[in-house]
Order: structure tokens, then sequence, then C-alpha cells
């Protein structure tokens, strides 16, 4: 499941035990991710803080729209891990099955309205090429209705799942069997 040592989650200290179990518990399984960084509690600790503070504010983008953003930059970061539990999550969230495996494959082609195709076109230019990444981004964002405060969740998600997906890469992280099925029919 990963190069480096791992850690179950009955091994964690108490806070994420706590932390991890929940999400054990609603998901039905413990995503390898946990395991993986669990062998350095202070770093798990600070991936779940700031992943939990971006991901489940109310405000800004929907839950859906932020994982399409983690799809597409996972997608050109070519992380499997990533794509595959977040393709999961996508499918669930937009409840649609066959939204997360076209934009982690080819997003230039998936077929979006206006506003998703803005976040996915954003998110891409930060993730793929952040050196030429300027103010005609902003604009057409800005253009197609993403607030300042959208525009900041779009980048601050893309830069934790850059370093997410190089972690992943670090680690060889598999993703769990479980992922691959969640979502899968239309609802």
């Amino acid at each position: 499941m990963s190069r480096f040592p791992v850690v179950e989650p009955e091994d964690l200290p108490d806070d994420l035990r706590e932390r991890v179990g929940a999400i054990a518990e609603k998901s039905g399984f413990v995503p390898n991710i946990f395991r993986a960084l669990g062998h350095r509690p202070a770093e798990l600790r600070a991936f779940l803080d700031y992943h939990d503070a971006l991901m489940d504010r109310p405000e800004g983008l929907s839950k859906a729209e932020r994982e399409l953003v983690v799809v597409a930059t996972s997608g050109a970061n070519h992380c499997t891990y990533c794509v595959v539990a977040h393709g999961a999550i996508l499918r669930i969230r937009a409840k649609d099955p066959q939204l997360a495996d076209g934009v982690a494959a080819n997003p230039w082609q998936v077929e979006l309205d206006a506003r998703g195709r803005a976040i996915v076109d954003l998110a891409l230019a930060l993730a793929r090429d952040s050196h030429l990444f300027g103010e005609d981004h902003l604009a057409a964002a800005r253009e197609a209705g993403l607030t300042e405060d959208e525009i900041w969740d779009v980048g601050a998600i893309t830069a934790l799942f850059a370093m997410s997906n190089r972690l992943a890469h670090l680690t060889a992280l598999r993703p769990n069997p479980e992922f691959y099925g969640m979502g899968r029919q239309a609802r």
C-alpha cells in the first residue's frame, strides 16, 4: 500500500484515531492515505486540518465543485490514488456516474456548464503551468461568475492536492478497492 511504514488506525494518537474512525464509519473502510500518513502524526493532523478547512467550508464552491477541482488537478498530476478516491466522491456528490472519469481522462473534452468549465480551467491553469498563471486566468474566472472567495477555493484546493498528489507518488499509494465502485449507479 505504501513504500513507507503504514499505521493501523488503532495505533494512531487518540485524536487522529477518532477522526479517522469517523471517516471509516461513514465510508465503511479506512482510506489508505490515513495509514500511509499516519506514521507521522503531526503531518497527518496538519493535512486533515487543512483538508477539512478547504473541503468542508459551507461558503464558496459546492462540495461537488470542490471535488471537481481535486479530480481535474489530480488527473493532470497523474495521481491514481486521488483520481480514484476523489473520483468516487465526485460521482456521489455530483450524482453523475460518468463525470469523474471524463474529467480525469480529458478535462478539456468533458461537457460542463460554464461555471464548471471556469472552475476546471482555472484549476488546470494553476496546476499545469503555474509559472504562467496570471490576470488573464483570474479575469476569465470572474467573467464566468466566480467570486473572489470561490477563486481562492479553487487555488487553495489545487495547491493542497498538488502536495497530496506528490505524497501519493512518493509513497506509491494504492487506492482502496472499495473506491472503484462507489457512485457508479446513476441516482
